[in-house]
Parts: C-alpha cells; structure tokens; sequence
C-alpha cells in the first residue's frame, strides 16, 4: 500500500527521486520521515532555549524543514505522491499548505503528541518525552493544530513506538525515542481538542479514519453499506485516568500518564466481530 524510508531518511536525493519515479507505476505514495541527519546528529531533544538551559543536544526544526522541502520539489518534478510522516513544524506546515496550493502531490500526519506537548515537557527528564521528531515549541505546536483543521495536514497517526522499560531507563540523551500511542490517542484528542471546541468530533473523525484510508487507497473508513465492518464506538462522556499499568499493550512507554480526560473508546469491532469493550 506504501513504500517508506521509515526512521531512516533518505539523504540521497538522486535515489530518492528514483524511488519516487519506481512507485508511478503503482500509484502509491512514498513515506517520507522528513530528517536531515547531519543537521540533528546527535540530538535528544528540539533545539532552542529549552535545550540551552538544560544543556540536551538538540536538533534545529530546519532538519526536518530542509527535507520537507526537499521532497516536496522532488514531488513536484516526479509527478509521484509523498506523504510526509509525523509533521513537527510551523515550517513544514507552511512548505505542506503552500505545496498543495500549487497542486503537488503531497499528504502528511501528524502525531497526539507534537499536538498537545512542547519541548517544556522534557524538563522533567522524563525519557518519556523522548521522540523523533522531538517535541516542539508552543508556536509550532499552534501551527499544527491550525493545519489540522484547515485541511493541510490529511490525517492522524499515533506513531506507536513500544519499547522496553529497560530502553527507557538511564541518561536522557542515551534513551530509545518514541512513546506508545495507540490506547491514549482517541480520549486525549477529544478532550484537549474537541471539547474546548477548538476541533469538531467529526473532523477528529475523519483524520483518524476516512482520511488515512483514502490516503492509502484502503476500503475501510465508511459507514456505507458493503463496507468493511471496522468500527470504534466512542463514548464522549466517559472521564477516566491514563494508566500504563492497564494498557493492552506490554509496553508502558508514555508521557501522558496520570492524564485525567473525558471521551474514550468504548467498543472494537472488526470484520463485524467484538474485538475489545
């Protein structure tokens, strides 16, 4: 359904060009995680004042704009669909909008977290708050909340990153990157973004469903007859607690424990069949 270069940029952009030519044929789109590594070698965290204070090697939002920009012309002369994966910027947000504008062939997500956290989150030391990207500032976060809405950025992705508790543990900068994200991120976005009404439920809706299926040319994300029958039942009045220890999942890697939220998932249904209540 896709081809990605998933947590590893492409630095080449002649091979990349070429691999955006290889998928015409298949009309698929082409993962791009968005990361000039000679930019963030090295880094832990965002770079900026927080990372100054704290004396953590940070990586500039230009390493993933750079990128972007660079994927985006390279869309733009292959005629091939890239979709950028785990948008963190104001700067990838504007280079994403204008694209589209000019009728690139470009997509992209963006993740719970870079929607709700800033870099002041790794104040704590928490390797919890850990992530690649990192966690940006309250500017960019702003901004990926305003392309959410207007429609630049096509979908939601949890960007689910299980790791051991082993990994996790020990320097901050030595750490695993990534959180867990698929059991939090449907009750979090209802009440930090639908309830304040900043985002309509049924937007939230369609990014989490409708929208990454077109995106991937997958039948589900319909209520219409003949559909598959995958569906989630959400109950927005339920108030409860995040709490690693009940998590499905074995691992526990997250930064929104303790969270309190309301709206959560009710049921899991899969080919018709109760999966989880």
């Amino acid at each position: 359904m896709a081809f990605s270069d998933d947590g590893k940029c492409v630095m080449n952009a002649a091979l990349y060009r070429r691999a955006m030519e290889y998928t015409l044929p298949f009309a698929t789109p082409l993962i791009s995680h968005a990361e000039d590594h000679h930019l963030s070698q090295g880094a832990a965290m965002n770079e900026g004042v927080v990372s100054t204070e704290l004396g953590v090697p940070g990586a500039p939002a230009a390493a993933e704009d750079v990128m972007v920009a660079r994927d985006i012309l390279l869309a733009e002369l292959t005629g091939a669909h890239v979709h950028i994966a785990h948008l963190s910027t104001a700067g990838a947000v504007r280079l994403v909008r204008d694209a589209k504008a000019r009728g690139v062939r470009v997509t992209a997500e963006v993740t719970p977290h870079h929607l709700l956290l800033t870099e002041e989150a790794v104040r704590t030391f928490d390797a919890n708050t850990k992530m690649n990207p990192p966690l940006r500032t309250k500017r960019d976060a702003e901004a990926l909340v305003e392309g959410l809405i207007d429609g630049t950025i096509d979908c939601i992705a949890t960007d689910h990153a299980p790791h051991a508790t082993s990994e996790k543990e020990g320097e901050f900068d030595r750490a695993a990157f990534g959180i867990v994200g698929l059991e939090t991120a449907v009750g979090l976005l209802m009440d930090r973004l639908v309830t304040p009404g900043t985002l309509p439920l049924a937007t939230l809706v369609a990014r989490l469903s409708r929208d990454p299926a077109r995106l991937l040319h997958l039948p589900g994300g319909s209520l219409a007859a003949g559909a598959p029958a995958d569906l989630t039942l959400l109950d927005p009045e339920a108030r409860w607690t995040v709490d690693p220890a009940r998590f499905a999942s074995k691992s526990r890697n997250t930064p929104f424990a303790g969270w309190t939220v309301t709206g959560r998932p009710w049921k899991t249904i899969v080919g018709g069949r109760i999966v989880w209540e």
